[in-house]
């Protein structure tokens, strides 16, 4: 005689995963909320809090069939944890967990009396204990005229995506609800940038005037439906603010991208005598004359804001802070119209994100002033009249007007800040009188700056620059009275060496010094007394 097939077993437990909110389950007080963090499967969990006299219990009534087994089980995190049954008809069963850091699971059976046709499954805590979570409960038995919840299928795409409100560094986006998701993915040109359970998201982190394209998501414990439609939206100009003025007097100091020994310094921890900081240095990328930008991680900031802030807090105290480009081991080539471009534009593209307000040109290896002229000039125009323009040639470059270095300058000597020529890790050098001076003396500082005063640039467009420290250059340190020396003998003709101008410069600049990190390191002598002396000229 054939036998009467007998149905598969199932869970009769409804919306078990909380994908659909707190439908099917009641939490005592509100204790209970949908949480999308922490969750072991899909998209969401329970999170429900005990108080003092409430042991957050949520519960739901499943249909049961009468004289049968049931195997209960939860997974659960963090703090103490219960599962039960009552009403079974039979010996009503529960177990518990202390809880912890991670997904555990709790499991127990239990049996049905004979007229038993419903079961209250539930959680709770404990009073006054921390929160508990719990996801993909089940209650696995035979099915008691109440069925399952149907398989999830991969919801469609979103549709309706649109474009909401554009800041300088965000843009608020809104879509329609597509059926069946428990959660959305926000991409932002091709990559995920966000996961969301509403329908809008706002996109942040975004650099102003530039455009932007965006899709949406839909995902369940299924999968991720395909990309919706996309749409561009573009941030708006940022906020307007005038570029602070480099003071008649100033001190340049260059802050360093990375550790080399001296002193760690975030760009809010420069000392306040700096009148220009140069952040050191851009790097070059592959493409000719394109250059970049990388915040090395030795410095110990968190993220890019944090430095973009500190860029930001330092020019609302009126300080400049440019990108140099160059330095010892860096180097750009600008050689071509298509290089010129590209510096030009990659500059400014780096002004723009960081908040840079100008440049320092510290190649060290060659240049080309036809072209890199060419780029100082593009860069001009995009950036304004109040783009700060710095260079730091070797003493070789600056030894006449001949020279790539000085052509340079006087090409762009309409929107030139300052010249501050390097006087170390250098040799013996000629004077504007035309003898030669040893490097680390007051004439070596005074007589080598005269070339630039009496050959085309004006006071105002030089300054001095020197080590901080003896640790700060292989050759070329001199005390900090020595360069307050020769700053008064150029603009004022007094405490000179052997060599004195035949007249004074009492525009001059002021100095440079390499580095402020180097400065920090010998606790800031160099920038204590250089800097008291350069407010002070005339």
């Amino acid at each position: 005689m054939a036998g009467t097939a007998q149905a598969a077993d199932i869970n009769v437990a409804k919306n078990a995963g909380f994908e659909s909110g707190l439908s099917s389950w009641t939490c005592s007080g509100g204790s209970g909320v949908n949480v999308s963090s922490p969750v072991r499967t899909g998209a969401s969990a329970l999170k429900a809090t005990p108080g003092g006299l409430d042991n957050a219990r949520c519960s739901q009534t499943v249909a049961v069939k009468p004289n049968s087994t049931y195997q209960l089980s939860a997974w659960t995190q963090g703090g103490y944890a219960y599962l039960g049954a009552s009403g079974t008809g039979t010996t009503d069963v529960s177990t518990w967990t202390q809880g912890g850091s991670g997904w555990s699971q709790l499991s127990t059976s239990f049996r049905t009396g004979a007229s038993t046709t419903s079961v209250t499954v539930y959680t709770h805590g404990w009073y006054g204990t921390p929160a508990y979570h719990v996801d993909d409960v089940s209650v696995f038995g035979p099915d008691g005229g109440g069925g399952q919840d149907p398989d999830p299928v991969v919801p469609p795409a979103p549709t309706g995506l649109a474009l909401g409100t554009a800041t300088s560094s965000s843009i608020a986006l809104n879509w329609g609800a597509a059926n069946g998701a428990t959660g959305y993915n926000v991409y932002r040109d091709g990559a995920k940038v966000q996961s969301v359970t509403g329908t809008s998201a706002t996109v942040t982190g975004l650099t102003a005037n530039t455009s932007y394209q965006f899709q949406v998501t839909a995902t369940n414990s299924a999968g991720e439906s395909p990309k919706s439609t996309s749409v561009t939206g573009k941030t708006s100009d940022g906020p307007i603010s005038p570029d602070p003025v480099v003071p008649k007097h100033a001190v340049t100091g260059y802050w360093q991208n990375f550790n080399n020994g001296a002193t760690v310094q975030k760009l809010r921890d420069v000392q306040n005598a700096y009148d220009v900081i140069a952040v050191a240095f851009a790097d070059a990328t592959s493409t000719p004359g394109e250059l970049t930008f990388n915040l090395s991680p030795a410095l110990g900031y968190a993220n890019e804001a944090e430095f973009k802030a500190d860029i930001a807090a330092k020019k609302a105290a009126g300080k400049s802070v440019i990108i140099s480009v160059g330095g010892e081991i860096g180097n750009v080539t600008v050689n071509s119209d298509a290089s010129a471009t590209a510096f030009a534009n990659s500059a400014y593209a780096l002004m723009q994100k960081y908040g840079f307000n100008g440049i320092d040109i510290d190649l060290e290896h060659g240049i080309n002033s036809t072209y890199l002229t060419k780029a100082l000039r593009q860069l001009s125009a995009k950036a304004g009249p109040r783009m700060v323009l710095t260079m730091a040639p070797q003493t070789i470059d600056m030894q006449s007007t001949s020279t790539e270095y000085f052509k340079l300058a006087l090409n762009v000597k309409d929107i030139l800040t300052v010249v501050n020529m390097q006087n170390y890790n250098s040799g013996a050098m000629l004077g504007c009188d035309g003898k030669v001076y040893s490097l680390g003396s007051v004439d070596f500082l005074t007589a080598l700056a005269c070339i630039q005063l009496e050959n085309g640039l004006d006071p105002s467009q030089v300054g001095i620059g020197v080590p901080a420290s003896t640790r700060g250059a292989g050759s070329g340190y001199v005390s900090p009275t020595v360069v307050n020396n020769a700053l008064d003998c150029l603009a004022r003709g007094t405490n000179c060496g052997t060599f004195k101008p035949a007249k004074t410069y009492p525009n001059i600049r002021g100095a440079m010094t390499w580095s402020t990190n180097w400065d920090a390191t010998a606790g800031n002598a160099w920038s204590n007394s250089v800097g008291a002396h350069v407010k002070a000229l005339p």
